[in-house]
């Protein structure tokens, strides 16, 4: 099993959530994609296949493949064309190289890579650990907000910031989703069914920022919104002129490891550079599905719902594991065996919208 308390952090932020009549399961969420694809644990490769727990020069490292430019940007970090099987070549490379210089390559790269911190004792289960606080331009009073019938425009993709936007309009507020012509989000490509819960119910807008038209519309989203969503590094919506300093909306700002980093991480990756894995005999392995991606969502709803307008609320994925892993040394040895639930998935409320379904409504709302 695991360290840390991942599963009744998740609890205690659905209960939170239970004040506005979202009734839903925390730790059930850390699993539900896996009850949809049918996925389970395989040891050093992650539940969905994209990431791999490798050796290094001097110790272990995450590293993950699952965008369509990932063997390109790979490649660039290895310093070589790979081939239709990257791994081998990956595998190689991390061997030669120690932690501190892929971390480095990594980040410059925009490639999804963690060094995993070095087996720890046996641990045991503390407190509850504090999670990292939300930065506040404004004092809030700490009760959640009634959302119903808030705007949310939803710039994220995969999973943690769609569970966000999930989980808001659980609560009554009203989603739109945005995608771009050349990046649409890569979930469509993923369990039509899991998109689907994460998307039913929301309107699906396209817009080309690389227009003036499509600019403009984007602009007037983020002005008429109470909420923004965002899940890519700063400079992405910044490069269309958006931020959070321009809109007087609740903003929230998911990434990897902070918005003073440059590093793209995804959940599987993530959770391992935070120490969320356990250990066998021949290294570390994954512990679940992208467990950092539904603590992030789940995270960011909650805050959602306790900030006040104009709150900049940033969920640092890396450290918000690491908050759950707060432990005491016991000693040394294997660590405890324990039963696996089975993954439990929730019923769609009605259907996701096709990509840009409701873009020239929306527009005309707006007057764009």
């Amino acid at each position: 099993m695991p360290p840390g308390c991942a599963a009744s952090r998740a609890r205690e932020l659905a209960e939170q959530l239970g004040q506005l009549n979202v009734s839903v399961d925390g730790p059930s969420l850390l699993a539900e994609r896996a009850a949809f694809s049918g996925y389970r644990r395989n040891g050093a490769v992650s539940v969905g296949g994209g990431c791999r727990l490798l050796p290094t020069a001097d110790g272990w490292a995450a590293v993950s493949c699952v965008r369509p430019d990932d063997p390109l940007l790979l490649g660039a970090l290895v310093g070589t064309e790979l081939p239709t099987d990257p791994w081998p070549a990956i595998t190689a490379w991390l061997s030669a190289h120690a932690g501190a210089e892929l971390a480095e390559r990594a980040e410059l790269l925009g490639v999804a890579a963690s060094v995993v911190p070095p087996n720890p004792p046996c641990l045991l289960r503390s407190a509850p650990p504090s999670i990292p606080r939300t930065a506040r331009r404004t004092a809030t009073s700490g009760v959640p907000r009634d959302v119903a019938g808030l705007l949310v425009v939803d710039f994220s993709a995969l999973w943690a910031g769609p569970l966000c936007a999930n989980l808001l309009g659980l609560a009554g507020a009203q989603v739109v989703k945005v995608e771009t012509p050349t990046r649409p989000d890569g979930a469509r490509r993923g369990n039509a069914a899991f998109y689907e819960l994460l998307h039913a119910g929301h309107r699906s807008v396209v817009a080309d920022p690389s227009e003036p038209g499509g600019r403009r519309f984007l602009r007037a989203l983020v002005e008429a919104a109470d909420i923004v969503i965002e899940a890519s590094r700063p400079r992405a919506l910044s490069a269309w002129g958006l931020s959070p300093a321009a809109t007087g909306a609740t903003w929230v700002s998911i990434t990897a490891a902070g918005r003073s980093r440059n590093r793209v991480g995804f959940g599987d990756d993530v959770a391992a550079g935070a120490g969320l894995v356990a250990w066998d005999e021949d290294g570390p392995v994954f512990v679940g599905d992208a467990i950092a991606d539904p603590l992030a969502g789940l995270t960011a709803a909650v805050r959602a719902v306790l900030a006040a307008p104009g709150d900049l609320i940033e969920i640092d994925m890396t450290a918000l594991v690491a908050a759950t892993l707060k432990t005491t040394t016991l000693d040394t040895g294997p660590g405890p065996v324990g039963p696996i639930a089975e993954p439990r998935a929730r019923q769609a409320r009605g259907t996701a919208p096709a990509s840009g379904a409701d873009t020239e409504a929306v527009r005309r709302e707006l007057g764009c």
